[in-house]
Parts: structure tokens; C-alpha cells; sequence
């Protein structure tokens, strides 16, 4: 499988910036699309944003869209999330995680990162 290590979370105010990664190693090459997903304390867990590893295509929640921005370095096998505009609702931890189709479910998962804004 793909192993998945996320980093870059830290406290920021609100309207801040914050980039996270996720450097990927192991079986990557049969990755479909890597993701990022997050879960506030009480609540599910919810999709963020997608990128197809070949094509470079993304996806957003309503949510965040227009303030991130899913990114990937093929060189690095790494992905990245750019967060701009930040909101003391942003305030989660944030998963990277990897699936090998469209319509499967995301098998690989790294351990997650903080994000915690301020108000």
C-alpha cells in the first residue's frame, strides 16, 4: 500500500495562511487520486479537496473552495494544500489519503495533521 505522511499544520489567526503536505512512498504508482479530509472535534470527518495523480485535475468542498488549493510535485510524490483565508471553522485535524480508483473507497491513510485557527 501507499504510506502517507502529512506535515506542515500549526495555529495560525484568523485570515492566515497555512501550506500542508503529504509525502507518499511505497506502492504510489497505483494511486488514482490523493485527497485531503479533516475532522473537527464532535464531528465527522469531511472531504476537503482531491487531485487525480496523472491529469492534475481537482476538486473542492463548498466549503473551501476559492480559498485552497490542492497541488502535487510527481518528483517529491508529494501533495500539497495551500489554505488561505482561513476561519476558526478550518480548525481540524487534516488527513492526506490515497485510493486506487474513482468509485473505491480511500484505503491509505497517513496519521493526520493539526490545524487550529484562532478568532
Amino acid at each position: 500500500q501507499v504510506q502517507l505522511v502529512e506535515s506542515g499544520g500549526g495555529l495560525v489567526q484568523t485570515g492566515g495562511s497555512l501550506r500542508l503536505s503529504c509525502a507518499a512512498s511505497g506502492r504510489t504508482f497505483s494511486s488514482y487520486d490523493m485527497g485531503w479530509f479533516r475532522q473537527a472535534p464532535g464531528k465527522e470527518r469531511e472531504f476537503v479537496a482531491r487531485i487525480i495523480w496523472s491529469g492534475g485535475i481537482s476538486y473542492y468542498a463548498d466549503s473551501v473552495k476559492g480559498r485552497f488549493t490542492i497541488s502535487r510535485d510527481h518528483a517529491k510524490n508529494t501533495v500539497y494544500l495551500q489554505m488561505n483565508s482561513l476561519k476558526p471553522e478550518d480548525t481540524a485535524v487534516y488527513f492526506c489519503a490515497a485510493r486506487e480508483g474513482r468509485f473505491t473507497n480511500f484505503g491509505s491513510w497517513g496519521q493526520g495533521t493539526q490545524v487550529t485557527v484562532s478568532s
